[in-house]
């Protein structure tokens, strides 16, 4: 691989640490979550003791007001491990950015030293069972009454659910002013009217604890608007092609996992009475493959770069998303196949990523919906 320069001595001590404590603290124990169906809620503390959730946030609520990178390289741990149940990237990457970018002062210190402890775990609730990659479509409400907003509605698929003590709720605060009636709410998992589904069973990311969520007549405070009125619609759009970048991050770094898992397999499988690495086509598929993830990885290195500036724009986070999910699952697909039958056994842990990585391809807007960002960029007057 051509050498990385996008992080610094400092950063590789960080990952030393998070590797050593995902190894010892997740590693040994993510089969059992896997049959559990989401992880132990204590790890959440741990990771909290050691300063690896939400690192970008500033010091003045307890955090180590960090770059991105160090977001970034908790994500690749995770993902070169396979520890797919793992929220923290949803946690530190997607909710709580809104929370630091947003909130009033009051609100970061009720939320963010509880959200950087791990006390307090957040997840985000855009997608309901009729509106998914179409965020203007939400039919959740919240309506003013008062002082403060009755919210009801229904939201799926949503990461961390069932731990989460803290939504942040996408509603219509005017359902009939389209993207301008579209508002976000800070919402405590205790409120009366919101319920937790149960954890919705998935073809992966099996630890990982997805819900469905219920909103009946629930009364949330005035005050737990998040920044303005009606402005939600551009928060999200603000915040996505960070979203997706995490997304692209995951990815690659779990690619780089399963090619290795994958020629330490071949060296040492033998069929026809030599190694399954001595035929052509096992070399001509690893070369392939190798080839576009290097470039692949190069491309996501300088998106971190631009994102380090405040230059990502919205296109090029998703030329990142579409490019780096559709080709992990093109190298995991073609890494299972250089396994045989082993390759589809749970027991194998390039059978586990390959049915963890499809629904990338699905979340943080579908990559069709990446498509037509890209061409609207290219199209536009």
């Amino acid at each position: 691989m051509i050498p990385r320069t996008v992080y610094s001595s400092e950063h590789e001590q960080f990952r030393d640490s998070v590797r050593k404590f995902l190894e010892q603290e997740a590693a040994p124990y993510h089969h059992q979550w896997e049959k559990d169906g989401q992880v132990d809620r204590e790890l959440w503390r741990k990771a909290g003791a050691m300063g690896f959730l939400c690192p970008q946030v500033a010091e003045a609520y307890g955090g180590l007001e960090l770059d991105f990178g160090y977001n970034a390289i908790v994500d690749e741990e995770i993902s070169r491990l396979g520890l797919t149940g793992i929220g923290w990237g949803l946690h530190s990457d997607i909710a709580v950015p809104y929370i630091a970018n947003y909130a009033t002062e009051e609100q970061k210190q009720k939320y963010l030293p509880g959200c950087i402890s791990g006390d307090i775990v957040t997840a985000i609730a855009m997608t309901e069972p009729g509106a998914g990659s179409d965020l203007q479509g939400v039919r959740t409400t919240a309506i003013k009454n008062g002082d403060h907003y009755v919210l009801n509605g229904s939201k799926t698929f949503i990461t961390n659910g069932q731990h989460a003590d803290l939504v942040v709720v996408v509603a219509k605060t005017d359902p009939a002013a389209g993207a301008a009636g579209v508002s976000l709410f800070l919402v405590d998992a205790d409120l009366p009217g919101f319920k937790k589904g149960t954890n919705l069973e998935k073809v992966g990311m099996k630890a990982q604890d997805t819900s469905e969520l219920f909103f009946d007549d629930v009364k949330v405070p005035a005050e737990n608007l998040l920044g303005g009125e009606g402005q939600g619609f551009i928060y999200l759009m603000q915040e996505l092609p960070q979203e997706r970048l995490s997304v692209a991050v995951n990815a690659i770094a779990n690619c780089e996992a399963a090619i290795g898992w994958t020629i330490d397999y071949v060296k040492d499988r033998k069929a026809f009475g030599k190694p399954i690495a001595a035929f052509q086509n096992t070399q001509f598929k690893l070369a392939e493959l190798d080839s576009e993830l290097t470039a692949l990885r190069v491309f996501i290195d300088k998106c971190l770069e631009l994102h380090y500036e405040e230059k990502l724009d919205v296109a090029t986070a998703a030329k990142a998303k579409l490019l780096a999910t559709d080709f992990q699952c093109k190298l995991l697909d073609e890494c299972m196949q250089l396994h045989g039958g082993f390759g589809y056994m749970w027991e194998y842990p390039i059978a586990r990523a390959w049915a963890d990585a499809r629904v990338q391809r699905i979340y943080a807007g579908t990559n069709e919906i990446m498509k037509l960002i890209i061409s609207r960029e290219l199209l536009k007057e």
